[in-house]
C-alpha cells in the first residue's frame, strides 16, 4: 500500500509541476554575444600622378613619377602599371637603358585617372 501512496504522490507531484510550468514564458539568455566589429579602412589614397616625360615601350606609352611607373591608359589617362606591364617595361628598359635622355616631355598627355588635367610643374631649362 506504501508503493502505490508514493506512485500517487509522485505523480501528484508531476502533474502539479507541470500544471504550475505550463504558463511560465521561458526566455533566453538576455545577454548578447557581441561579435567583434572589424573596421576596415581604406587602403592610403594613391597620388594622381602624371609623368613629365614618357617613353614608347612597343606597346604602349610608360612614364615615371617618383619611383612609380604609369602607363598611358583609354582615354589618354594616366594609370599606375600593374605587375605584368612593369615587368614588360623593365624588359624593353634592359635593351633601352638610356630611355630617359630619350623620353617625350609630355606636352599633350596631362590628364590623370581622375580626368583632371595637370599643368606642367616641372623647372628645367634644357629646352624639350
Amino acid at each position: 500500500m506504501r508503493t502505490n501512496h508514493l506512485q500517487l504522490w509522485m505523480a501528484a507531484a508531476v502533474v502539479g509541476g507541470l500544471g504550475l510550468l505550463a504558463g511560465c514564458v521561458v526566455e533566453p539568455s538576455r545577454r548578447v554575444a557581441f561579435q567583434p566589429v572589424v573596421v576596415q579602412t581604406p587602403p592610403p589614397a594613391e597620388p594622381v600622378m602624371v609623368p613629365e616625360d614618357y617613353a614608347w615601350d612597343g606597346y604602349e606609352y610608360v612614364g615615371l613619377v617618383g619611383d612609380q611607373y604609369y602607363y598611358l591608359g583609354a582615354g589618354n589617362v594616366w594609370l599606375v602599371c600593374e605587375p605584368f606591364r612593369l615587368e614588360r617595361f623593365h624588359g624593353w628598359e634592359r635593351g633601352h637603358p638610356d630611355w630617359h635622355a630619350h623620353a617625350v616631355r609630355n606636352i599633350q598627355y596631362r590628364r590623370d585617372a581622375r580626368g583632371h588635367e595637370h599643368p606642367r610643374r616641372d623647372d628645367r631649362r634644357d629646352g624639350r
